[in-house]
C-alpha cells in the first residue's frame, strides 16, 4: 500500500518545451523499428526504361485524372532504352496536356507512375 502512494506524490516528468528538439532515443527508435520504410532501390520513376519489367508503361495525371498507356518497346524505341521513365512519362502527359493556363508555374500536368 505504501508503494502505490509514494509514486502518485512524485512530481511528473517535466515534458519537452514545443520548439525543443527530441531527444536522439526517440529518433533511433524510430529508425530500430521493424515497420519503417526502407526502399532497396529506385523508385519506379527514377528506373530507365530497360530497368522496368512491365510490357505496358501506364503515367497518370494528379490534376485532371488522366491516363496514358505505351508499351515499352515503343517508348523505348522513341526515347531511348536508356531514357527515364519520370522523362518519357512526362513527356507523354505534356504532349496531350489540356491544363494550359499560359502561367508557366500554374501550366501542364502533375504525374503519377504506375
Amino acid at each position: 500500500m505504501m508503494a502505490a502512494l509514494v509514486g502518485r506524490n512524485a512530481p511528473p516528468k517535466p515534458g519537452l518545451a514545443p520548439e525543443a528538439d527530441l531527444p536522439p532515443e526517440y529518433w533511433q527508435a524510430l529508425l530500430n523499428d521493424p515497420r519503417a520504410e526502407s526502399r532497396s532501390g529506385p523508385s519506379g520513376g527514377a528506373l530507365r526504361l530497360s530497368q522496368i519489367p512491365q510490357h505496358i508503361l501506364r503515367v497518370g495525371c494528379r490534376r485532371c485524372a488522366r491516363v496514358v498507356e505505351i508499351q515499352k518497346v515503343d517508348a523505348a524505341r522513341l526515347y531511348g532504352r536508356d531514357a527515364l521513365w519520370k522523362d518519357v512519362g512526362r513527356r507523354l502527359l505534356d504532349n496531350t496536356c489540356t491544363q494550359r493556363t499560359g502561367r508557366h508555374e500554374e501550366d501542364g500536368c502533375w504525374p503519377a507512375f504506375e
